[in-house]
């Protein structure tokens, strides 16, 4: 497998011999000091280039950077309508295990792109002299952030309103639907929840990463555990019970938010509880 210098190597020098390419940037993870680095992390690579169009005729000078085992080109797809506007993506897995994702971007859209940038940015390469201050990559648009009282009341009214859909796609024997919202809405507001109160505990001064992928490391073991759970829903009995598990977790970390902010905590908890319980009792006897 090349290494870290051999791949950055390899796409600064392509970009230095074209003149077509005038600024190289890398983001994500790479450019992270608190992600600890490892053998996935793709090489997220932006070339600002003065035209686009020799690029996108053919896909002969991406050999460059080595034989590929699958590519996907996100903008040029039909399934999974383009979202980057002018800009060009190449997403290329490379038989030696490295992942490129290389985006090529109008020269004249460098300013939109700092811009809005997320900050985890780092300057490669700039022949023209165009940025003018230091680039300093920083994942501070990534830190929990202390909550509002309506973001926390929000939190609490989509758990327990999305929690009914759960409910209900288990009493109508439909596992899929229930699964789904489960997993992507009911389960998301409990971790969101967890990382407000690690906030609270720990300060809000650092990210808990994508997906909460760090969060077990400030969890209580127990806690970690029992979230963890709530992943076997193989059947309706095991849903049923990762569902009654977010409310208790969901009620936990919530109530220990709303004590340290002075926030009310929602009664709606009280009824959607009795109302699962109830239609449970009801199918299971």
């Amino acid at each position: 497998m090349r290494s870290e210098s051999e791949m950055m190597k390899m796409a600064i020098d392509f970009a230095r011999h074209d003149d077509r390419i005038r600024l190289v940037t890398l983001e994500g993870s790479r450019t992270n000091k608190n992600i600890p680095r490892d053998a996935f992390q793709d090489y997220d690579i932006s070339y600002f280039v003065t035209e686009m169009d020799t690029f996108k005729e053919n896909d002969k000078w991406l050999d460059f950077f080595g034989k590929r085992l699958i590519m996907q080109k996100p903008e040029d797809m039909e399934l999974f309508p383009p979202d980057l506007g002018n800009w060009f993506s190449y997403l290329m897995l490379f038989e030696d295990g490295n992942r490129i994702d290389l985006t090529l971007i109008p020269i004249n859209e460098v300013n939109d792109y700092f811009s809005n940038s997320d900050g985890l940015v780092e300057l490669l390469l700039d022949k023209d002299s165009l940025i003018k201050e230091d680039i300093i990559p920083s994942d501070r648009k990534y830190w929990i952030q202390k909550p509002t009282a309506r973001a926390f009341d929000d939190c609490c009214n989509e758990f327990w309103w999305v929690a009914t859909y759960v409910v209900k796609g288990l009493a109508r024997r439909e596992i899929l639907f229930a699964m789904d919202h489960l997993h992507e809405i009911v389960r998301p507001n409990v971790l969101r929840m967890m990382s407000w109160q690690i906030g609270l505990e720990k300060g809000f001064n650092f990210s808990v990463g994508k997906n909460y992928k760090f969060i077990n490391h400030h969890l209580p073991k127990e806690d970690w555990e029992v979230l963890l759970s709530t992943y076997s829903q193989e059947d309706y009995s095991k849903m049923w019970l990762a569902l009654f598990t977010c409310y208790e977790l969901f009620r936990k970390y919530s109530k220990a938010v709303a004590k340290d902010l002075g926030y009310r905590y929602p009664d709606y908890d009280e009824a959607i509880t009795e109302y699962t319980t109830n239609i449970y009792k009801s199918l299971n006897g």
